[in-house]
């Protein structure tokens, strides 16, 4: 194994944990700053939006700067915010950090892909690209759950320290392992979001936001949602957090493997047909520990199930695109999952955190259209386009 890989793995490890942690620790932030539950959750809103809307934009504006060396920025800007979090004063100055936050993922996550795969050999780059990317995934079944643990036991500025504390690892790895990193052919904004308009890839690119839209409606009020089976243990919640974890990571590795045996479209209705059934009957399966548990599980598993299906059938389209849609595709993840922190807090003030579950289902219903559209899109010949590149 290359140490390389594990060092930019981590740095991927860290900035899934930022991603994912806040709702573990919602409940704790709340109070500390004496604010509303929805109000804090939008600590995860403007994360996934920073990260949404400056991963694009990053990308081109720092096309000519050495990887190494944008990497390193990244990370120090990721570790700077979240020690900013930490210390913040009010919801105000922790919402700006975790903006700074997103800007900071943003600049290192896709380079540490992409860099993952330049200091390989050829062969080797599916393995690397894995890799890195485990970082990512682990993040959910370990670093969000320690993070919850942390800040559940403690103090919640804990768990942003840790995370910052994970980031200088991985930081300082890359400057003692990483050598120089050339940087890649430039390629301008317009290029990057060109590929937007073939109607197959927005279509696809719709899907993404509306699954994880519904995922994260959901997840970034887990604390809340589950507290009647929980009753407020950050042991049993943290626990709940691994589950959640480790089916989507099985599941994810299970869909890749199947996706050659029956196809895209087959994965993504039943994926969203068992949240559809998980999300109409949350209200009561989060009551309990045993069918909370039950409901994560399922909940977990298509959740992240989707993911590999979404990516194939983005690559299968534009080949000679591929870093550019799947970074599309990032961008709209976390644009839902900023809608989501929206919609989430709305649907606590008005109607109570045990509720949310109906929202996701119709966010989950929006997918399921608009991913048949796209099969039908894609079986029709769709509207094609030919994108330009270095």
């Amino acid at each position: 194994m290359d140490r390389r890989l594990l060092i930019l793995a981590l740095g991927m490890f860290a900035i899934g944990t930022d991603s994912f942690v806040v709702a573990g620790v919602l409940p704790e932030i709340s109070r500390s700053f004496h604010t509303s539950i929805g109000a804090t959750g939008q600590l995860t809103t403007v994360y996934a939006l920073a990260y949404a809307f400056a991963s694009p934009v990053a990308a081109a504006v720092f096309a000519h700067v050495e990887r190494k060396r944008l990497m390193l920025c990244g990370l120090g800007l990721f570790i700077i915010a979240n020690l900013a979090t930490a210390w913040a004063p009010s919801l105000a100055a922790a919402l700006a950090a975790r903006a700074l936050a997103g800007f900071g993922a943003a600049m290192y996550a896709p380079t540490a892909t992409g860099s993952g795969a330049s200091i390989v050999s050829p062969e080797q780059r599916g393995f690397a690209l894995s890799v890195v990317a485990a970082g990512l995934t682990a993040s959910t079944a370990l670093g969000a759950p320690i993070g919850t643990i942390i800040g559940g036991l403690g103090d919640w500025r804990y768990t942003m320290i840790f995370v910052s504390s994970i980031s200088a690892l991985s930081a300082l790895g890359i400057i003692t392992l990483l050598t120089q990193i050339p940087a890649p052919p430039a390629i301008s904004l317009k290029q990057r979001l060109a590929p937007m308009r073939d109607h197959r890839v927005g279509l696809t690119l719709l899907t993404t936001f509306f699954f994880l839209c519904g995922n994260f409606a959901v997840y970034t009020y887990l604390a809340v949602i589950f507290d009647r089976a929980t009753h407020g243990s950050p042991v049993i919640l943290g626990a709940l957090l691994v589950l959640w974890g480790t089916s989507g990571t099985i599941m994810n590795l299970t869909a890749g493997r199947l996706i050659d045996r029956i196809g895209t479209r087959k994965i993504l209705i039943g994926m969203l047909a068992v949240l559809i059934v998980v999300m109409s009957t949350l209200s009561w399966t989060s009551a309990t520990l045993p069918t909370a548990i039950i409901a994560i599980a399922l909940f977990g598993a298509a959740s992240w199930g989707q993911l590999a299906a979404q990516q194939h059938r983005l690559v299968t389209l534009m080949p000679a695109a591929a870093t550019i849609v799947l970074g599309l595709n990032t961008s709209a993840i976390y644009t839902g999952v900023a809608l989501a922190g929206l919609l989430g807090a709305v649907t606590v003030h008005w109607v109570g955190a045990h509720q949310i579950g109906w929202v996701s289902l119709l966010l989950y219903v929006g997918a399921l259209i608009t991913a048949e559209a796209a099969q039908r899109s894609i079986v029709n010949g769709g509207a094609r386009i030919a994108v330009d590149f270095p």
